[in-house]
């Protein structure tokens, strides 16, 4: 089968889909990818025949330049006789099934990793991203969804068909990559990173971005500065709210509490030398770092938003908060800091949750959902 992965960003290629293309390839199907590239597309996806083709996608669906993108894939499409079209995020996913609503002998199908428009969202994120998913649904073959909250919504969207919507585990994660932390691997990897045994570290990896709310985050470690010794947050990412981010910390004097890592490519060592993962998001759809830091076997805390509330149950394998709770967030770090027992109760019970959120499990998946969307 000739398909076509369609998402605005190629960064989004790289973090989330590699793995689901080779096995499409390995399967024997050709499959290319449409994106807007910001960063080189993976190498080992070009050295399978992947064909990567330039589509100017903008991650604002106001920006003019969408246009040309809905130009340039409708063309894209007409041209190379696809057969399945394969959609992810919201903007690049509706001008493509926008285009090619007359298209015949082709099959749309969309992967929501996360609508815009959820519980609590901005009004403007309904009256935009609502509207243009309702638009579209009725060119829609298929629809995925990976949390309990999409799934319902999506239930309520008219598609081509009654069948067409999915719920699947996620984009799926390397239980070989990340494995659970040890205290003899814990300590190693301390000495070889440069962090003490008496360390007491609170990990986040996601761009330094307002919907990942790191503020929040260095609002709490200000709260336990002097309750926790050695506290330290490490904040792996990079983003356009850095420089407010490093300021904050400046004027808080957390110097040496607060750690700005930038892009890094060793996320599963940094999990092991850690306590406890943290995560302070807005809005998810099914959070990647949450699932690693179970896989991992650390204890969360989390805010109090989609997603996170998938994998997190509130006082089973970590703690949930509200979205702007400071004072909630410490408590909860406080008082796993003071149980090593429910650090690793909870920590273990986490990893058992995750355990069927592999990527193996959604490659199934996702064969599946693509027999019955062919069909």
């Amino acid at each position: 089968m000739k398909i076509l992965y369609v998402v605005t960003i190629s960064n989004t290629v790289n973090a989330f889909l590699v793995p689901h293309i080779k096995f499409l390839i390995e399967q024997g199907n050709q499959v290319d990818v449409a994106c807007n590239i910001v960063e080189a597309i993976h190498q080992d996806l070009l050295e399978l025949g992947c064909k990567v083709h330039r589509v100017e996608f903008q991650r604002s669906p106001l920006k003019k330049e969408n246009y040309i993108a809905y130009k340039q894939i409708r063309s894209l499409v007409r041209e190379r006789g696809y057969e399945l079209v394969h959609t992810h995020t919201p903007v690049a996913s509706f001008l493509t099934r926008l285009a090619c609503r007359n298209v015949s002998n082709i099959k749309m199908l969309y992967t929501a990793h996360g609508f815009h428009f959820y519980r609590g969202a901005p009004l403007k994120n309904w009256l935009i991203y609502y509207t243009m998913e309702k638009i579209v649904a009725k060119w829609t073959d298929g629809l995925i969804t990976i949390n309990d909250e999409d799934y319902a919504m999506a239930r309520k969207m008219k598609l081509k068909r009654n069948d067409s919507i999915f719920k699947i585990h996620g984009v799926g994660i390397n239980l070989e990559k990340f494995t659970c932390q040890t205290k003899g691997m814990k300590t190693r990897l301390r000495k070889e990173l440069k962090y003490k045994e008496d360390d007491f570290i609170l990990f986040y990896a996601a761009e330094l971005n307002y919907n990942k709310h790191q503020d929040l985050l260095i609002n709490t470690v200000n709260l336990l500065k002097n309750k926790v010794p050695k506290l330290k947050l490490l904040l792996a990412g990079d983003g356009e709210l850095k420089g407010k981010y490093e300021e904050q910390v400046r004027k808080l004097g957390l110097q040496d509490n607060v750690e700005f890592l930038g892009l890094r490519s060793d996320i599963p060592d940094l999990m092991k030398i850690s306590d406890i993962a943290v995560a302070s998001s807005r809005r998810e759809g099914l959070p990647v770092n949450v699932m690693e830091a179970m896989a991992t076997g650390l204890p969360l805390v989390v805010t109090n938003s989609r997603g996170h509330s998938d994998l997190v149950i509130n006082g089973e394998n970590g703690y949930v908060v509200g979205q702007n709770d400071i004072k909630g967030f410490a408590d909860s770090i406080l008082e796993l800091y003071k149980s090593q027992q429910k650090r690793c109760l909870f920590g273990e019970k986490g990893r058992n949750f995750v355990m069927p959120y592999t990527v193996e499990r959604v490659k199934a998946e996702l064969e599946e959902v693509y027999f019955k969307v062919i069909q």
